[in-house]
């Protein structure tokens, strides 16, 4: 019974939906749209690219992946890690990672303050930090201690394989308190 009734209800309003209300809007469309044609261009001809060998002769394959080997010096660089040293806590984060956020003055000593993962960490010179064999060389700080860097020398491998140096420096990052 109640299957009925709602079969007949919505066969009543489509009913309701098929009257001409519309009817001068509709003729208006009919009549505007009589004198409109579609026109699309006829596409380019596609004119065919003249095919090129490779002929490369002794020259190496490029799509054959190779390494490129460095001539050998005889003395293997001058600079090296201590690769028997013992690691500091610091060296098993990556520089991008540790934060630069203070400084502590003691009687003798500067210390730096760093943070990673929420720990803090106090810093001095020649403490080793960072992945790359990061050693601090130098605390540059402000008069008032709210601005400082920390001055690091890192040893890197070149692409021929030799040790290089190079100073980075970690910007103190000073919060704003809020009132």
């Amino acid at each position: 019974m109640k299957r009925r009734f709602l079969i007949a209800l919505a066969s009543l309003l489509l009913a309701a939906c098929g009257s001409e209300e519309h009817s001068d809007i509709k003729q208006w469309m009919k009549e505007s749209a009589k004198d409109m044609r579609g026109h699309v261009p006829p596409l380019p001809e596609v004119k065919p690219f003249p095919v090129v060998s490779y002929d490369a002769g002794d020259l190496p394959d490029p799509f054959r992946p190779s390494k490129i080997e460095p001539e050998k010096k005889a003395g293997g660089g001058g600079t090296k890690p201590d690769l028997e040293r013992r690691k500091e806590e610091l060296e098993r984060y990556p520089l991008e990672a540790i934060k630069f956020v203070g400084l502590i003055r003691d009687a003798r000593l500067l210390y730096a303050v760093v943070m990673v993962d929420k720990r803090i960490y106090r810093v001095k010179i020649g403490n080793y930090m960072g992945q790359d064999f990061g050693m601090v060389t130098d605390i540059k700080t402000s008069p008032g201690l709210d601005e400082g860097k920390l001055i690091l020398k890192e040893l890197v491998q070149d692409p021929s394989g030799d040790w290089v140096e190079r100073e980075t420096a970690l910007e103190m990052q000073v919060q704003e308190t809020t009132k």
